[in-house]
């Protein structure tokens, strides 16, 4: 049984959630978990066969939908959210997780720019766009928790390609500038930024048949060797666990934050290595 299974009590029971890209990785988890907490849950993404098999690993529950959903385009967002809202009538929380890490680029003489801003259209107009359209329904209410996917690249540069690392910065910034808005009317806006997480997005870059056994042990490798917390690897569970604290009343009085799911890592100056 995992951790998410076996969670004791419904921290989320009666309220109204929309997960964007909860079709795999954080967000499926993010969507499972919830729904274990007792919210009703709108799943939001493009992939339409895999959402429609977490609904259905789920029990098929009318308590768990799906919305197909670009999050790059404005009109989407605002019939996920009406459709959340009109099904379930409220909405509560809003994840917005959908991201993507763009391909490695070593030299910025190589970059492409029509690649950093598809980077910067889904990880940051997408979560703007989110937070715009859930305040919408919020404001009016009251009430309501915003909640955003960042990175450690949020916080250091050199982790990951130019776009990626700017866009999550980026979500870190609105995130606080949301959060300087939203507080006027009972509304939270927080973001988690993970250390390194063993999902499809992680080794996105490579094609599916290069996925291999030997190449998801090698970026387990990777993350054990530069982690500073030793003897745990980072879960796609243990996200989902941080986001469900934000989403929750246990945090009614935490806004503006950037919740670091890494081990300590972005508190160290690695490259001194004082205590390896």
């Amino acid at each position: 049984m995992t951790e998410v299974d076996s969670v004791p009590s419904q921290r989320l029971a009666g309220k109204v959630a929309l997960v964007t890209g909860g079709a795999t990785g954080i967000g499926e988890s993010i969507v499972r978990l919830f729904h274990r907490h007792g919210a009703k849950v709108c799943l939001v993404d493009v992939q339409d066969n895999l959402s429609l098999q977490v609904c259905e690993s789920l029990g098929g529950d009318p308590n768990v939908s799906y919305f197909h959903c670009d999050v790059t385009i404005e009109d989407d967002v605002s019939r996920a959210v009406d459709f959340t809202v009109n099904k379930y009538g409220t909405l509560d929380i809003i994840v917005n997780n959908a991201g993507v890490s763009g391909s490695p680029c070593p030299d910025i003489r190589d970059a492409d720019l029509s690649e950093f801003e598809k980077v910067f259209d889904i990880n940051v107009k997408g979560v703007f766009l989110g937070m715009k359209h859930a305040a919408r329904i919020m404001i009016p209410l009251k009430k309501g928790s915003i909640i955003s996917l960042s990175s450690v690249s949020s916080a250091l540069g050199g982790l990951g390609p130019h776009a990626y690392t700017g866009s999550k910065h980026a979500v870190l910034g609105l995130t606080k500038n949301v959060a300087a808005e939203l507080g006027i009317h009972g509304i939270r806006v927080n973001c988690v930024s993970p250390y390194g997480v063993a999902t499809n997005l992680a080794l996105a870059h490579l094609h599916e048949e290069e996925r291999t056994e030997d190449a998801w042990a090698g970026f387990r490798s990777f993350l054990g060797r530069n982690a500073n917390l030793q003897g745990v690897e980072l879960t796609v569970d243990d996200v989902a666990n941080a986001v469900l604290f934000l989403a929750s009343d246990e945090s009614k009085y935490i806004s503006g934050d950037n919740l670091m799911i890494d081990g300590g890592f972005t508190c160290v100056n690695h490259s001194l290595r004082v205590f390896r």
